[in-house]
């Protein structure tokens, strides 16, 4: 789902299909879960500049950055989601911390031309801030958007030779799944605003699925199924563990995110003039507990005791949006997505006759089900 863009280390090929998931789990009820069948500082500044061209440009510089300081929106002060994992995390890497490492190093080395253009003012300048905003409203960490870069090169015309298109590069069919117009007249995917908050909501579907922002990542690029299927096949959750199971354009899809987020994050002083020869990568490192938990699937692990006793599920026939369940009903939209990780898997093979077990809360049933028809058909209108 990405334009092929030229980058040299390591023969990365961003491009990326997005292929969808194409089978459907076969959905077992749980035993014992009910089942309901139904269908002033800047003026200040001036005037010292005026004494002398020296006090000038260290005035300017002060201005600057205290423009750039009261300009940027605070980051919000709690996520639902885990960090997304960077180079430094150390734990998080394990063993294979060594192999993300020379990745990095080498892809510093064949795109620091490349990464240092996308901070240019018409493009990450521009753009980015679009993004931090909209992943702030959602609570998500606003290291997703160098998806963006490795997807599309921030260009939102951009169109693969799969005809994924748009700076998130999104094929047709999920970007309508997502809510986004993709007709003759209009399509949304090549509009920054529209797009973004689509490609949140679609990492946030992912992220209920996988629960880990490597498998996200890995997932976003193939389409869910191999990465289902690559658990499936190890019984292991984590993306270093499956890593040979995945095709190997998602497998260097996922370094190469890894390696640009850490460098747009952590070493952007040397985007122009490169790295010195002495560089100390250590010197990056987070030896601290492990700030990114370990991986835990949902494809692998029941729900608990206490899930199960509030739990009901309800079989339905037609898409029901998780962001507009969790807002009508007022319930907590990370719990609906853990509960139900697999919806996505219903929404993508969706067809007449299909049916998914939704899980709610045992005492939202009678709410659910008073709003079912409403949630039907505005779903029904987010997806034309």
């Amino acid at each position: 789902m990405s334009i092929p863009l030229t980058v040299a280390a390591q023969n990365i090929n961003l491009n990326n299909a997005h292929a969808p998931a194409r089978a459907t789990e076969n959905m077992v009820l749980t035993p014992g879960v009910k089942v309901v069948n139904d269908s002033s500082v800047v003026d200040t500044k001036v005037q010292e500049a005026l004494s002398s061209p020296a006090a000038a440009k260290l005035a300017l510089a002060e201005v600057n950055t205290k423009i750039n300081t009261l300009s940027a929106p605070a980051k919000p002060s709690a996520s639902p989601y885990k960090k997304v994992p960077l180079l430094s995390d150390v734990a998080y890497f394990g063993k294979n911390h060594k192999q993300m490492l020379d990745y990095t190093r080498q892809y510093m080395k064949g795109q620091q031309k490349r990464l240092y253009n996308m901070t240019a003012a018409d493009r990450g300048g521009r753009y980015f801030p679009i993004i931090d905003k909209i992943m702030d409203e959602q609570q998500m960490p606003r290291e997703l958007k160098y998806l963006a870069v490795i997807e599309s090169a921030l260009n939102n015309n951009a169109v693969s030779p799969v005809g994924a298109v748009g700076p998130w590069q999104f094929m047709a069919a999920t970007a309508r799944h997502m809510g986004l117009a993709v007709n003759k007249r209009r399509d949304d995917r090549k509009d920054w605003y529209q797009s973004t908050k689509a490609a949140c909501k679609y990492l946030n579907y992912l992220y209920d699925q996988f629960d880990d922002w490597l498998l996200v990542i890995a997932a976003y690029n193939s389409g869910p199924r191999p990465v289902i299927n690559a658990i499936s096949r190890t019984g292991k959750s984590d993306y270093w563990a499956i890593k040979k199971y995945l095709p190997h354009e998602t497998q260097n899809h996922v370094l190469a995110f890894v390696a640009t987020a850490t460098i747009m994050e952590q070493l952007g002083a040397y985007l122009e003039t490169g790295l010195p020869d002495d560089f100390n990568w250590a010197s990056l490192n987070n030896n601290a507990a492990p700030s990114v938990a370990a991986p835990v699937n949902p494809l692998l692990v029941k729900f608990s005791e206490e899930e199960l006793k509030t739990m009901a599920m309800v079989r339905i026939k037609s898409p029901i949006d998780l962001d507009l369940l969790s807002n009508l009903l007022l319930l907590d939209r990370r719990q609906i997505g853990r509960w139900n990780y697999d919806y996505y898997d219903f929404l993508d093979n969706f067809k007449p006759g299909s049916t998914y077990n939704l899980r709610i809360p045992k005492d939202k049933l009678d709410a659910f089900i008073e709003k079912k028809d409403y949630l039907e058909r505005q779903t029904a209108k987010l997806h034309m």
